[in-house]
């Protein structure tokens, strides 16, 4: 008879108290939870590293060195959403059968290596493409942006239609406005790799693909808690192997890869007899180095050879990215040249374009929480550097004056934590005024719509013709916030366009006219 296993079930417990609210602050379209929701987000490992915050990438470490790769099936929202594909995998079939036979296959050491090194080697030099394609954490965020969320917008005004008709309007009809062809792309390209080596190989993302996961794989690799054979207690049934979606339990030698396990407990539940135990073993222990070496045989043998390659294959690397380097800049030097595109508008708190190319990795969470939409997913149209970031984009509205939020919720810091007060006087642009497009001129007729929606007054009107006055734009007061550009009624070329600032900078906060009193004698009349 099988023990209960209480690790199994605080694990579940643990993975949902943490995915579900990060997947329902992903798809919350209404701004119904609270803003609070997004601390779990700088959970998250690659975000941390890339957004320098060491005392959260040592506290993972630690957990790591502890009890193995926990982040791995609790924490990352991309390893619980895996959970959740293999078991609807199961539901098709039959009761006795419900729970998958994996089995144990050695570790592609070369592989994953080789991938976490040019991560590594290519986000030094500045690129961090890899970072952004292979992230766990970010590829669920595009994933529940791109689909999930429209998914529930859609069936929300479905509902809301319904029960309009039985003149029962709580519900409202919600526009899908900030999601791109491009995005939903790199989505469904995302979520059918997860199906796919999920049903195949179980967590094969994970421990090949996953820089994350293979980066935690050398300090779990010692981890203090472990999954262990009691050799004298195992009756060789082979349970554990079959269970063991990390596909890490060589049930015939007796041997865990703690590198691969992700802790998911599914082999410790399985076991009837208690022949594989969760317990304190610490990896200098006799018993683990053997069982280590026998599971690396074949590797040990080809470690010189290994080693040797991956030497030799530094200075092609570094060669590589320097000439990726060199190519990006050509390509932004003959963009430039020849003017025909404009620089993407990056968000208040990006400091600088350079910069927030350097440390977003487009999780797309700025995308799903910006109140106003004017934040939109690129595709390749400013480069594959600037892939799948997002970009502020004025078509049908504008950048509210004192809002925060996109700097509020960014996991890797990206978008710097902004006040109201630095948000109000941070130029991301300047608007420039097309006079041969604006109606004052082609129609002669009164306008004046963008100086009524400039918040800082940097568009005033001034004199034409006659009695028709047209913009003027004051670049030392514009802060690029997009008032004047999403209410020009121009079609289909604007005649007041923000055209970005490559490095971001401050203007001084508008005063306040003052109110003069007026006193009013009987009526007013």
């Amino acid at each position: 008879m099988k023990k209960p296993n209480y690790l199994k079930g605080l694990r579940v417990v643990l993975a949902i108290l943490i995915f579900v609210p990060i997947l329902l602050f992903f798809v919350d379209f209404a701004d119904v939870l609270p803003d609070n929701l997004h601390t779990l987000l700088h959970l998250q490992i690659m975000p941390a590293i890339l957004g320098g915050m060491a005392g959260l990438v040592v506290f993972q470490f630690v957990l790591a060195l502890l009890f193995g790769r926990i982040y791995c099936s609790v924490i990352c929202p991309a390893g619980v959403l895996q959970d959740i594909i293999n078991r609807v995998f199961c539901i098709g079939k039959k009761k006795k059968k419900r729970v998958r036979r994996f089995g144990y296959h050695k570790p592609m050491n070369i592989l994953r290596y080789s991938i976490l090194g040019l991560t590594f080697v290519l986000a030094v030099f500045g690129m961090i493409e890899l970072c952004t394609l292979l992230d766990p954490y970010s590829n669920f965020g595009r994933i529940a942006s791109n689909l999930f969320r429209p998914v529930v917008m859609w069936v929300n005004n479905l509902l809301a239609d319904g029960l309009a008709r039985m003149d029962n309007y709580t519900l409202y009809h919600v526009t899908i406005s900030n999601v791109t062809v491009f995005g939903v792309i790199s989505a469904l390209v995302a979520l059918l790799v997860f199906i796919l080596m999920v049903v195949f190989r179980g967590r094969l993302f994970c421990n090949t693909l996953c820089p994350v996961g293979t980066l935690l794989s050398l300090i779990s690799r010692y981890s203090l808690f472990r999954i262990s054979f009691d050799k004298e207690a195992c009756t060789h049934c082979g349970n554990c192997e079959h269970t063991c979606k990390a596909e890490a339990i060589d049930s015939k030698n007796l041997t865990v890869d703690t590198s691969r396990c992700v802790d998911c407990f599914n082999c410790v539940s399985s076991c009837a007899k208690g022949g594989l135990q969760y317990r304190f073993k610490p990896s200098f222990k006799k018993e683990a180095e053997t069982a280590r070496a026998q599971t690396d045989v074949i590797q040990q043998a080809n470690a010189p050879k290994s080693r040797r390659t991956v030497a030799a294959s530094l200075p092609i690397v570094s060669a590589i990215a320097e000439g990726m380097g060199k190519q990006q800049d050509e390509r932004k030097r003959q963009r430039r040249r020849h003017g025909n595109k404009w620089l993407p508008i990056v968000p208040p708190g990006a400091i600088s374009l350079e910069r927030f190319k350097d440390v977003c990795t487009g999780c797309q969470i700025c995308v799903t929480q910006c109140p106003s939409h004017v934040l939109r997913p690129t595709g390749l149209e400013y480069g594959f550097d600037y892939m799948l970031k997002p970009r502020v984009a004025y078509i049908d509205s504008y950048c509210n004056y004192e809002c925060t939020v996109c700097s509020e919720v960014c996991p890797t810091h990206a978008i710097k934590p902004l006040t109201k007060e630095e948000k109000a006087t941070t130029q991301v642009g300047i608007a420039t005024f097309f006079i041969n497009r604006c109606i004052v001129k082609t129609e002669r007729t009164d306008c004046g719509a963008c100086s009524e929606h400039c918040p800082t007054q940097a568009v005033h009107m001034v004199p034409y013709e006659g009695t028709l006055t047209i913009p003027q734009v004051n670049p030392d007061l514009c802060i690029g916030c997009g008032g004047c550009e999403s209410i020009c009624p121009v079609r289909p070329m604007r005649a007041i366009i923000i055209k970005a600032n490559e490095v971001h900078k401050f203007v001084e906060k508008p005063k306040e006219e003052e109110v003069k009193k007026v006193e009013i004698d009987d009526f007013g009349f």
